[in-house]
């Protein structure tokens, strides 16, 4: 018997937002560095999101540098009223393209500063504190100085909301002492589910989590199991893999980028993707 459909909204950062949203990275140029190979087609895409009913767009002012939140405002701006837009702080690139801690006060509110003006924004919807690690894992160690700089650009009216990325369950427990944080983005797909306890505790407190890399990232999920239940589905392997995170909790909002309006079209269908309790046992295995 199908299982029925996963709640399609949540309430983040005080509005209810589709739990599909689109994540702007891979609208820069290769390595996340430079311009778009097609600056139109990001236009575009961009665009079809807003018009197939996305309304949570996540970018930084560092995926580029700078080059995707210029688009987003060339693309959308003025921005639909519904629309919430989240961005990261904590890196820099340099000229080569490096990605450089830039954790200290006065680099988050130079970054700050960045975003607002690249979006054409006068305040950030949410602003997570991006820890700088391993790209795919964090690492301990007290994030009390740079969660208080962004308490501060909150109180300043610059930032409503604030959440956090690739942090430990204690770095949240840390932050939340000093700012409520209204989501939490970290590593975590079908096959990498190191927070799953994580994610059952922010569920518990009505927090969003928000998965980096869902369908794998830079190395795409390859698993012959997921291939195989795609196919008894007539569904690409990426559609259940974003189907099962909206089936895994309620709190989970989906973020998979794409320069592409066609894959755009595929992963918000993946959104209407019943998963049978069968298939869900068998996902869960993989």
């Amino acid at each position: 018997m199908p299982k029925s459909n996963p709640e399609s909204t949540f309430t983040f950062a005080g509005r209810k937002v589709h739990r599909m949203g689109y994540g702007a990275m891979q609208l820069a140029g290769p390595g996340v560095f430079g311009p778009p190979k097609d600056r139109d087609a990001a236009l575009a895409v961009l665009r079809e999101a807003i018009a197939l009913g996305v309304d949570h767009i996540d970018t930084s002012d560092f995926y580029g540098p700078h080059v995707t939140n210029q688009l987003i405002r060339e693309a959308l701006h003025p921005y639909p009223d519904n629309l919430t837009i989240v961005t990261k702080l904590g890196a820099v690139r340099d000229s080569t393209g490096a990605w450089l801690p830039a954790q200290e006060p006065e680099d988050l509110r130079r970054g700050a500063h960045d975003n607002l003006r690249n979006l054409g924004l006068d305040v950030i919807d949410v602003v997570n504190l991006r820890v700088m690690g391993d790209v795919h894992a964090p690492s301990e160690g007290s994030i009390e100085k740079q969660v208080t700089a962004l308490a501060e650009l909150q109180r300043e009216g610059l930032v409503r909301h604030i959440g956090l990325s690739n942090v430990t369950s204690a770095q949240v427990a840390e932050a939340e002492r000093i700012v409520p944080i209204v989501c939490v983005q970290n590593h975590y797909n079908v096959v990498q589910r190191d927070d799953d306890a994580l994610v059952d505790e922010l569920a518990r407190k009505g927090v969003a989590y928000v998965p980096f890399f869902p369908l794998g990232g830079f190395t795409p999920i390859q698993s012959s199991a997921l291939s195989t239940i795609a196919a008894s589905l007539d569904a690409t392997p990426m559609q259940v893999a974003l189907a099962w995170l909206l089936h895994r909790s309620p709190n989970i909002l989906l973020i998979p980028g794409t320069s592409s309006v066609a894959h755009l079209r595929e992963n918000l269908n993946a959104a209407r993707l019943e998963l049978p309790d069968a298939v869900l046992r068998d996902l869960d295995a993989i």
